[in-house]
């Protein structure tokens, strides 16, 4: 890196007066513009007046750790996808993954070798700006997409697909929303293709209408894309009903297994007890010549696409 963007802004945390020095006349000579902070409330003072591209954060620090002040500035939207470098004298395996589990995309050892810092900043800083570019192209083109990380925690969100994940969860919020357990298991098993490409679906709304999020791919180590559409349950219902010689029942029933939901959530949803449930799908394997519901699933979600 022999010479930055103009536009680079690097924030620097640190309470070593000649680390400080040291980074800065570094990065000044590259043409970066340089912030600096002692402290973690020195580095929200400056981010709450200008964003930077890039955060190196001191590991430990008095008052507030650089662990914890990760946490606290990634919590902040405008932040999501600024990248923070750790600078560490800590080489234990587990503080190292305690930083990257904070927010943190990456971490250099002290004493700190200029030349790898700048290369890393270089490499995250474009990683960065291209995640945004294309961020920015879903959500005017109106994609229904969402990204989490392997447990489930929202990275980012069309606005799109935050309408519909707002009429799923009652506590979603695009700054700090985690998916329910059950979903992020099911996430973590899809991604590790575990799982055939099923999607998940939820009930929204009244009964009939259901919201399906549908596994896309990995966007990196830490970053899974998800797809999320609204159908009507009815439509779907009839299909089955119609092609597999079904009751109205039982498609339904028959649909709700082919997404993945227990005897439990079905009851709930179309308003019935689960023994009634059990029996719609002893009736289902019968006149579809499976032994269990995950080859009734698998038939229902043949005929559906």
């Amino acid at each position: 890196m022999t010479e930055a963007d103009p536009k680079t802004v690097v924030l620097v945390v640190d309470d070593s007066p000649e680390t400080l020095a040291m980074l800065n006349a570094a990065l000044e000579q590259i043409g970066a513009m340089v912030l600096v902070a002692t402290d973690g409330a020195g580095a929200f003072k400056s981010v709450a007046s200008i964003v930077p591209d890039i955060i190196l954060l001191d590991a430990v620090m008095p008052n507030m750790d650089g662990f914890e002040t990760c946490r606290r500035l990634k919590r902040l939207p405008e932040l999501a996808d600024v990248p923070i470098i750790f600078m560490t004298g800590l080489r234990e395996t587990d503080r190292i993954v305690e930083g990257l589990e904070a927010g943190g995309v990456d971490y250099v050892t002290k004493p700190i070798v200029i030349e790898e810092l700048l290369a890393r900043i270089r490499v995250h800083t474009a990683n960065a700006r291209l995640s945004r570019s294309a961020r920015a192209a879903l959500d005017t083109t109106g994609r229904f997409l969402f990204a989490t990380d392997p447990a489930g925690r929202l990275r980012w969100s069309t606005p799109q697909a935050s309408r519909l994940l707002a009429a799923a969860f009652e506590d979603f919020d695009d700054r700090s929303f985690t998916l329910p357990p059950d979903i992020a298991k099911w996430l973590a098993a899809r991604s590790e293709g575990q799982l055939e490409q099923y999607p998940v679906a939820l009930p929204i709304g009244p009964e009939q209408r259901s919201l399906n999020i549908s596994f896309v791919g990995r966007m990196g180590a830490d970053e899974l894309l998800l797809r999320v559409a609204e159908e009507s349950a009815s439509g779907e219902a009839s299909l089955l009903k119609a092609k597999l010689g079904l009751t109205t029942r039982e498609a339904e029933v028959l649909l709700w297994i082919a997404r993945a939901k227990s005897n439990r959530d079905i009851a709930q949803i179309l308003g019935m007890s689960p023994r009634t449930v059990n029996k719609h799908l002893e009736q289902i394997y019968v006149k579809l010549g499976v032994e269990n519901r995950a080859a009734a699933a698998t038939i229902a979600v043949r005929h559906l696409h």
